[in-house]
């Protein structure tokens, strides 16, 4: 089980309660919230995360407004998962 936590330091200001308010593309071992209501993407492994973020990117691509709360999200979603240091190894791999 892979567990990545998505910053609410970033341009979406992302946390648990808004993630709820929009219908962004979640993962296939969904979306968990922290005690401090962070954001935590679960996957089965780092192949499924890297699958995950083609689709958020997709998503992201799709939108008319890219000032949008939702492709923001999306953004801080992406990035993420191109940080988390198990990730980087597997792609390095």
């Amino acid at each position: 089980m892979l567990r990545i936590e998505v910053s609410p330091d970033g341009p979406a200001v992302l946390t648990f309660s808004k993630l709820e308010q929009y219908n962004i593309p979640s993962p296939s071992d969904g979306f968990n919230p922290e005690i401090n209501d962070r954001v935590i993407l679960q996957f089965e492994d780092e192949q499924e995360a890297i699958d995950y973020s083609h689709r958020v990117d997709e998503y992201a691509e799709s939108l008319n407004d890219h000032s949008s709360a939702e492709y923001k999200i999306a953004g801080d979603i992406i990035e993420a998962i191109s940080n988390d240091e198990f990730v980087k190894a597997y792609i390095q791999s």
